[in-house]
């Protein structure tokens, strides 16, 4: 088998990426691209089509094809085996099969390609071992890492051993030298009783050691051992002042997150997490332009005689979204039944590893789908700026939580001034930026709104409006009813989790 070129293109043969393993030129790729359109038959399905001198080899993803470009005398089969390495590479680094994601994501698959087919010829490698080549894993530098790291803490260990070694090595300096100013101060007071004053009854009073100042305590103080908190402390209030967020480095999980995950302590031998990503874009007007909602159930099993489990799915959805299941699951059964369970079961969940069982994907430009509508109102009135702003929930079934609508402001103005409010407001001085916060959005409180003026501004400066915020319940309306052992056995119990979260809502 000689392979020639490997390709994604469109249906009309404009070529996104292109490989070539065989000296060619750009103008003779592109005309062997742009003459495979106009082979193909519409009213019948085949795999390949030929040519005098090449062999087409295609298969269909979503709008696009990937393509290989071979000579006529290569093994049809060898070529078709190959095709469909190609095309589960592809999934593997672009989300979508679009024109955007697969120009983004362009020098990934170039290098994949490059690990399928060298100078022509296959190569015997799987789709594992690819992913291993191209992420580049090096045994040794795993190695050389965790030496360094290992070094790194023991110097830490070191140092802390010695600030401890110096803070006491000071605080013995301390005690002496007040040993020696009470010896001092003992002898000027006998001095003193020496001489008394003629009619002079009063006690004479005892010497007391003042410390001295800290600039006398000299070089030492410029470790200041000790300390270290309460300077972290004072800067990290300054900086919450000037209206930043600090986040504490112990904390790896946001607050809000936290809020709709259970802790690990309470959580079950069997969890489940359903999880949902949203990214919206609108324009101000109210049209929108683009709403996308990623969504999985993933499973996460610490007791082994459990990882067989079949998870009860309820799909409530309305609103078109595609699921697709794990290759692991049997896709027939969840179709008919609404049942995850394992296509085999000689190969059980691994343990203590969240596996992704289902995943969905919803795309729409219907603006009844939006959760929160956003309406921003600036008018500029006798020198100053008036900000209308409301918000009103589309869907009733949501709940959102900790709500916040960020509205930019322009700089030099000084700080907005709030007149009506629904909820509460936080200005960031630092990147003027005023903050909308309401804890809790439903059905009782549906619409709200928000007033403000500045002392200058255009209309334009008030945008994007951004919004973010947390919701328990799945924008699709899927839901996890129970889990079971296999072959009719008893209900396992379990703890779960329910997020929908914002990865962009955005009002432009």
């Amino acid at each position: 088998m000689v392979l020639l070129a490997a390709a994604v293109c469109t249906k009309a043969g404009k070529a996104l990426v292109s490989r070539q393993f065989v000296e060619m030129t750009r103008s003779r790729i592109e005309g062997l691209l742009a003459a495979f359109p106009k082979l193909m038959n519409t009213g019948k399905q085949h795999t390949f089509v030929e040519t005098e001198s090449v062999r087409y080899v295609y298969q269909p993803l979503d709008k696009l094809y990937v393509l290989l470009i071979t000579t006529k005398t290569s093994n049809i089969l060898e070529d078709l085996e190959t095709l469909r390495l190609f095309a589960r590479v592809i999934p593997e680094y672009c989300k979508v099969m679009e024109e955007s994601e697969i120009i983004d994501n362009s020098f990934n698959l170039i290098f994949a390609f490059d690990e399928i087919v060298a100078l022509g010829y296959r190569e015997s490698v799987n789709l594992t071992q690819i992913r291993t080549f191209t992420e580049m894993d090096s045994h040794e530098e795993k190695v050389y890492q965790a030496v360094r790291q290992s070094q790194e803490r023991e110097a830490k260990i070191e140092m802390k051993k010695k600030a401890r070694e110096l803070q006491l090595a000071r605080r013995e300096a301390e005690k002496s030298g007040r040993s020696k100013m009470s010896i001092y101060g003992g002898m000027g007071g006998s001095s003193m009783s020496s001489s008394p004053v003629i009619g002079d009854t009063a006690p004479i009073p005892e010497p007391t050691y003042a410390p001295p100042p800290p600039k006398s305590s000299g070089p030492s103080r410029a470790m200041k051992l000790g300390s270290k908190g309460k300077d972290v402390d004072s800067f990290v209030d300054k900086i919450r002042l000037e209206g930043e967020e600090v986040v504490s480095p112990n904390s790896k999980v946001p607050a809000q997150i936290a809020k709709m995950t259970t802790p690990a302590s309470r959580a079950e031998s069997v969890h489940l997490a359903l999880s949902e990503k949203l990214t919206l874009l609108a324009s101000r007007d109210g049209g929108l332009q683009s709403l996308e909602i990623h969504g999985m159930i993933s499973v996460r099993i610490t007791d082994d005689q459990f990882n067989k489990i079949l998870v009860i799915v309820a799909n409530h959805d309305t609103k078109g979204a595609q699921l697709q299941t794990h290759p692991n699951i049997d896709k027939k059964l969840f179709l008919s039944s609404n049942v995850v369970a394992l296509k085999n079961p000689q190969k059980p969940y691994p343990l203590n590893n969240d596996v992704g069982v289902i995943k969905w994907r919803l795309t729409t430009s219907d603006e009844g789908m939006m959760p929160l509508t956003i309406n921003c109102w600036p008018q500029e009135t006798g020198g100053k700026c008036e900000i209308n702003i409301e918000y009103e929930l589309q869907i009733d079934e949501l709940e959102l939580h900790d709500v916040e609508i960020s509205i930019p402001v322009p700089p030099g103005c000084g700080a907005p001034v709030v007149a009506e409010i629904d909820g509460n407001y936080r200005y960031n001085a630092k990147h003027h930026t005023l903050h909308w916060t309401l804890p809790v959005i439903d059905s009782s409180n549906k619409a709200g709104s928000m007033e403000f003026t500045m002392t200058s501004g255009h209309p334009d400066d008030f945008f994007p409006v951004r919004v973010n915020f947390l919701s328990p319940k799945s924008f699709c309306d899927i839901e996890i009813l129970d889990v079971v052992q296999p072959d009719n056995g008893p209900k396992v119990k379990y703890s779960s989790d329910c997020a929908l979260i914002v990865e962009k809502y955005e009002i432009q």
